[in-house]
């Protein structure tokens, strides 16, 4: 069995997934751990989003990444403004999401969608705004051979957040979101930093099990 755990406010969510069987080798019936001091070397590196692993645990694989956002900047004008809510870099790719000459002045540039993958914040330290909702506008796909595509969420759509169901909300450490597959998110807001937890089903098994980020590969 590999020794990888959780720590403090998260481990109550990530050990009802354990008991569920999650593992990183062949079988669905062992635990993954994963430590606080592996968590935080990951976090330490350079980058935004991280993915720790993804494990096949049966009938789905699940993945969980940290990620480190430091202050929102002011918001760019223009077409710019679509970037990827943070993720690995990549090659701009084709149009996704409604396309519009003139962006709208009220959207929130920097947000994402997964065509796949539901994520399960757990904050754990500073905070901000976090938007959901609405939809992408002016956006694009994330490029197949993209670290986002390959690694971390699948095949996404980044752009601005628009819409009149958009839902801006403070969240702090401590709190927990679940955002479903196809749900634009993005950040504003952030005066320090915000670091969480993401926890990933995967029932398309879009991404590879067996994913362990090399800083806690033994």
């Amino acid at each position: 069995m590999k020794n990888y755990v959780f720590s403090g406010a998260c481990i109550g969510l990530l050990t009802s997934f354990s008991a569920t069987g999650v593992t990183l080798a062949q079988s669905a019936k062992a635990a993954t751990y994963i430590t606080d001091e592996q968590v935080k070397a990951v976090n330490a590196l350079p980058g935004v989003d991280r993915q720790l692993v993804s494990v096949d645990i049966g009938k789905l694989n699940e993945a969980v990444g940290i990620i480190h956002r430091g202050p929102t900047a002011p918001p760019a004008a223009g077409p710019s403004a679509a970037g990827g809510a943070g993720r690995g870099a990549a090659a701009v790719g084709e149009p996704c999401g409604e396309q519009a000459s003139t962006p709208p002045a009220a959207g929130t540039p920097g947000g994402i969608s997964h065509d796949h993958q539901t994520e399960t914040y757990v904050i754990v330290s500073g905070g901000g705004t976090l938007v959901t909702g609405g939809h992408i506008v002016n956006g694009r796909k994330s490029a197949p051979d993209s670290e986002v595509t390959k690694v971390l969420n699948g095949p996404s759509c980044s752009g601005i957040i628009a819409g009149n169901d958009v839902v801006k909300r403070v969240v702090k450490a401590g709190d927990i979101v679940i955002i479903p597959a196809t749900v634009p998110h993005g950040w504003t807001d952030i005066t320090d930093h915000v670091d969480y937890l993401s926890v990933r089903p995967d029932p398309d098994r879009v991404l590879p099990a067996g994913y362990v980020n090399p800083a806690i590969k033994k």
